[in-house]
């Protein structure tokens, strides 16, 4: 391993991370915005106020971000010159033990620079629908809800169940929620589409294998600079009494919103909340989001028409084989991992990276 010639590498690779990102540019918005929120009439427009505090701790986040990778490379390079003239073994082996963290940062920094779409730094809305496949499919739709929640986790990035909607015999008719993090919005969008499951159905007592399929949507979430207005007329909110597992009551009051927005449609619902004040509200954001995904959707139609060219990537993406072979492979990107149990635990760093990498491609032609 030539680890000088990595660090090299590294370091010259974050050099034009730094230059895409405009670290000065960067300290130089935080330090505004550090003037602002000192502002003693900073909480006479409590919008603002909350607008300027969340930008300015995802502004200090980002600069701090670039800044350690930075330091960390640095000092793995000064570590390495000095164990180089004093022939410390030690210092050897702990320079080439921080290489492949080092290496697996600057990987996900890179990415960060590619996701440069209009709500790409927004918190992500996903909701997973069971489709064709009956209770396989409600069953491969808890594994993929699982599957997600298990990746936030890893990351450590918060996430809000919204509602699920339970299937009678096994698994979730659907389930909508919110992942708390920069770009998850820009991050999670490769993932929408149709998800694919070949398997031998542990419900079928004749042992044959069973196709299924579901669903995944992803949005991003509103901000109130979006000014999505929707008037009170343009919807019917229904309250009902929210339900688990087997149709089993969760409270005992009618607190489960259901929000149909009558110009389009669009219906969303959510029970998780134990007020209906608090139902209505996750579910007018959920609203909110959808129609914001409508605009986008018009707006990138008439991009598409413009430029003679269409957008197939949302639909069947990726198939998870568990018989008679086992194997995960993306449709669009040709990625595949020979181990689909890692993959349903949440490993699909390597497929969303992917994923980002051949959507920017594909709009760069």
């Amino acid at each position: 391993m030539d680890v000088p010639a990595e660090l090299k590498e590294l370091s010259a690779t974050l050099a034009s991370i730094e230059a895409v990102v405009d670290l000065a540019a960067l300290r130089n918005e935080a330090a505004d915005l550090e003037r602002q929120a000192s502002a003693a009439d900073l909480w006479d427009d409590l919008d603002n106020a909350q607008r300027v505090n969340s930008r300015l701790s995802f502004v200090q986040g980002e600069v701090r971000r670039v800044e350690d990778l930075r330091r960390r490379i640095d000092d793995a390079e000064t570590l390495w010159g000095l164990a180089e003239e004093m022939d410390d073994a030690a210092s050897h082996a702990e320079v080439e033990r921080d290489l492949p963290g080092l290496r697996r940062a600057v990987d996900e920094l890179e990415i960060r620079t590619l996701l440069s779409g209009r709500y790409d730094v927004r918190e992500a809305l996903v909701t997973i629908r069971s489709e064709a496949g009956g209770v396989d499919a409600a069953d491969f739709a808890e594994m993929l809800m699982r599957m997600y929640l298990r990746w936030a986790e890893r990351h450590n990035y918060a996430v809000d169940v919204l509602d699920t909607s339970y299937a009678e015999e096994a698994g979730i008719k659907s389930a909508t929620f919110q992942v708390k993090a920069p770009y998850a919005y820009g991050t999670l969008s490769v993932e929408q589409g149709t998800h694919r499951l070949v398997r031998i159905s542990p419900f079928d007592n004749q042992g044959r294998r069973q196709t299924s399929f579901v669903g995944v949507e992803v949005l991003p979430v509103v901000e109130s600079s979006d000014h999505v207005e929707i008037p009170d007329d343009e919807i019917r909110v229904d309250v009902y009494r929210s339900s688990g597992p087997g149709g089993q009551g969760v409270n005992t009051t009618d607190s489960a919103v259901r929000i149909t927005h009558l110009p389009t449609n669009i219906v969303v619902s959510c029970q998780n909340e134990r007020s209906q004040i608090q139902n209505r509200a996750s579910a007018m954001a959920v609203l909110q989001a959808k129609l914001l995904e409508r605009r986008r959707q018009e707006e990138q139609a008439a991009l598409d028409a413009l430029k003679d060219a269409g957008n197939s990537w949302g639909n069947q993406m990726r198939n998870y084989v568990l018989h008679p072979y086992q194997m995960v492979k993306d449709l669009r990107t040709d990625f595949e991992v020979g181990n689909p149990q890692a993959v349903l635990d949440g490993e699909i760093d390597g497929f969303i990276e992917a994923g980002i990498r051949w959507r920017r491609a594909a709009q760069a032609t």
